[in-house]
């Protein structure tokens, strides 16, 4: 019953107007009418029927994906059949689900895809046209069915099809930083979508399209909870909420997570310590991992944040992060379950260098880890900034696999309001080269498990969905979530590509169009770092909320402070991590580690992140370092410009609502790339006591001004004020 009443749901909102599909709600899983006629007779003609073998849930969810899609995008239902009677048949199915699939010569193929695998393939069966999605598993099956969906999504030929493609990394998670008061941290797109106070007996209809559209860019995991761990959620009145929720997931592939709290035998069991080598400690996890897999049978394990924030941990008892992720894994080993011990460590004491602490913590324990423990290493060695060095632990832990981890939610890159396409961002760190093993070691053969031979692989993407009806805050931030996706599923593939994909299955399939947007995602990553943080700058974003600049801020704490990080004076500005400073460049492999250290040869765009420069040093453009950062402050807000001028273009092709919601955010984004250049240079000019040329736009204020205005610290909207 409940899946008529979603497929009938669907295609209601398909077929009946507009409003509902324009809103953004429908992500990429938008099925429009085919408008071209030519290709809408061909696709007719390759799906009168569809034939599915057998009945498990996840080939339900296939059938009815296909059934829903190809009612919009051709305008009628194909036919549903046992058997292909008529030429234009689509049969989806599994060799142990489907005679059909079992008949055809594609076993020695499918052996070799995977669990997760699938193949696409142009046939004949009993001398009439076919299409087959076939995969070992139901799984695979609904991925399959997917692809073949964005097939006709983005307009490709259904002509002679011979495609197959599986995961290149098995663990593919999204990391929801939700509380269990409904707030979410890092949140820019409203309230969390798990509604923990109506559970588990009001399930809502989000989950269900949450479930559709990870598996259809191919997620396999969702951690529900926030990494700054709540233990109530551990609780028998949680667990029973948390197995709702896996049930509807279950399905779409997805398995459920949570984030454990170090501390919570203590807070939930009674006991006087957390000590990870206490016998009772370790029992109390034992039983607790039990009681988990009774109510989630498929629990996925564990993500744990320790020491790290004030968080408790292991250390806390002077034992290791091995010995604390060991525990949890002893208790979670029975049951196929994982640990995802996180390696961003931010102690209580001031470091030398804040962005060296992971490697000197973890490094020395490379191979003390059990099998099924993945050590979860950030994008870069700080802290999601505009643009870091690639993280120097990929590579230097052979033994220990480590898993990729992402932020898709915004939180140094203008959050909800500033168009940023991360695809290009994560493209950057995934392609550089570590030299772990020699030339072509990059971060993603690492991850993969190329280079080190890796038993687990993984990927986490820090999420940006909440109960906002684009589900993201803003129109452009969906496409985020669509290549974490895309990426985590091959990790070697093209931003360009994907943005193709999303834009044609998003927006509009007319070339021109899709032209102009593809080339403001390719340019929106290099705009934020030129008029927030150019040179290899970080982390001079305001304190807390970290949204608008702050280059100003001292705190208490020196590694929370932008000046620790720029460390502009009258003789200079950046961090020395050469030798001859923190030496925070010898973490990385000897090929990369000269490249950096060398002034000849470090690129200019982490210039200011391993050196300290005159501001007269003359950079790759001949510009002293002073004119270089006036010149890229100005060339991001130019991309903003041509950004907005550029969308409007592209007005005929997208409808009213979705179109006026992206203009205002862009008419915010270069208000505030204004103000962040203006602030910025202010600042820094205080130091260099060069002037502003001329020929470029002037501060519209003093310093004075720029450092009065704040911002909300829980900011849904774009509002900033200037304190009088």
């Amino acid at each position: 019953m409940m899946r008529t009443l979603f497929v009938a749901a669907a295609m209601l909102a398909l077929l009946g107007g507009s409003a509902r599909a324009d809103d953004g709600y429908d992500l990429w899983l938008r099925y429009p009418r085919v408008s071209d006629p030519a290709l809408l007779a061909e696709y007719r003609a390759a799906a009168t029927q569809l034939v599915v073998g057998g009945d498990g849930p996840t080939l339900r969810a296939a059938r009815d994906e296909l059934t829903t899609a190809l009612t919009g995008l051709l305008g009628s239902a194909p036919a549903v059949r046992t058997s292909v009677t008529t030429d234009g048949a689509i049969v989806i199915g599994t060799p142990r689900s489907s005679a059909l699939i079992r008949s055809l010569p594609i076993a020695a193929e499918l052996r070799g895809l995977g669990r997760e695998g699938y193949l696409i393939r142009s046939v004949r069966i009993a001398g009439r046209r076919a299409i087959v999605v076939a995969a070992n598993e139901e799984i695979g099956v609904l991925y399959g069915t997917f692809a073949l969906l964005r097939r006709f999504q983005t307009q490709g030929s259904l002509r002679d099809l011979a495609l197959h493609d599986a995961p290149k990394i098995a663990l593919r998670v999204l990391d929801h930083w939700d509380n269990l008061d409904g707030s979410v941290e890092r949140g820019y797109a409203g309230r969390s979508i798990w509604r923990w106070d109506s559970l588990p007996a009001g399930i809502s209809p989000r989950y269900r399209d949450y479930a559709r559209a990870n598996a259809s860019i191919g997620i396999n995991g969702a951690v529900l909870t926030n990494v700054n761990a709540n233990a109530r959620v551990l609780t028998p009145e949680y667990l029973d909420k948390v197995a709702v929720v896996a049930n509807v997931l279950r399905p779409y592939g997805i398995r459920v997570y949570l984030t454990a709290r170090f501390s919570a035998p203590i807070e939930l069991g009674g006991l006087k310590t957390a000590d990870p080598l206490d016998p009772a400690v370790r029992q109390w996890w034992k039983s607790k991992v039990d009681e988990i897999y009774a109510r989630v049978p498929d629990f996925g394990g564990f993500v744990v944040k320790a020491n790290s924030e004030g968080q408790p941990g292991p250390q806390d008892y002077k034992r290791t992060h091995a010995d604390g992720a060991n525990m949890f894994a002893d208790a979670l080993t029975s049951h196929g379950g994982v640990v995802m011990w996180r390696a961003f460590v931010y102690s209580n004491e001031v470091p030398t260098d804040r962005v060296k602490q992971a490697y000197d913590e973890f490094k020395p324990l490379d191979g003390s880890f059990r099998e099924n423990v993945l050590v979860q290493v950030k994008s870069g060695p700080l802290d999601f900034q505009p643009r870091e060095p690639f993280h120097p632990l990929f590579g230097a832990m052979p033994k220990t696999p480590l898993m990729m981890e992402f932020q898709i939610t915004k939180e140094y890159l203008g959050q909800d309001t500033h168009l940023v396409y991360m695809g290009s961002y994560w493209e950057e760190v995934l392609r550089a080269d570590t030299y772990a093993a020699g030339k072509g070691s990059t971060v993603a053969k690492v991850i993969d498990g190329t280079v080190h031979h890796y038993a687990r692989t993984g990927i986490a993407g820090v999420s940006n969905i909440g109960s906002d009806r684009n589900w993201t805050g803003s129109q452009f931030n969906e496409a985020n979530w669509y290549a974490f996706g895309r990426l985590a599923w091959n990790p070697e593939g093209s931003a360009r590509a994907i943005a193709d994909e999303w834009i044609r299955m998003t927006f509009t399939n007319s070339p021109a169009e899709v032209a102009s947007i593809r080339l403001m995602l390719l340019q929106s990553r290099e705009a934020v770092v030129n008029y927030m943080t150019p040179l290899g700058l970080a982390h001079i974003m305001a304190t807390g909320h970290h949204y608008g600049p702050a280059p100003w801020a001292r705190l208490a704490r020196a590694d929370q402070s932008p000046t620790y990080y720029h460390r502009a004076d009258t003789l200079g500005v950046g961090f020395d991590r050469t030798a001859t400073g923190s030496n925070a460049v010898a973490q990385y492999a000897v090929p990369v580690r000269d490249r950096y250290a060398n002034l000849a040869t470090v690129p200019d765009s982490v210039l200011l992140w391993f050196h300290h420069v005159p501001w007269t040093y003359k950079t790759p453009s001949g510009r002293t370092v002073w004119d270089e950062l006036v010149f890229r402050y100005n060339a991001g807000i130019d991309t903003v410009r041509a950004m907005r001028k550029t969308w409007a273009t592209v007005k005929p092709a997208v409808d009213a609502e979705r179109f006026a919601e992206v203009a205002g955010f862009l008419d915010i984004q270069e208000r505030e790339a204004r103000w962040w250049r203006d602030a910025a240079l202010t600042y820094f000019q205080q130091f260099s006591r060069m002037p502003i040329p001329a020929t470029y736009e002037q501060p519209a204020h003093p310093l004075a001004y720029y450092q009065r205005i704040t911002c909300p610290a829980n900011r849904n909207k774009p509002r900033c004020d200037v304190v009088p």
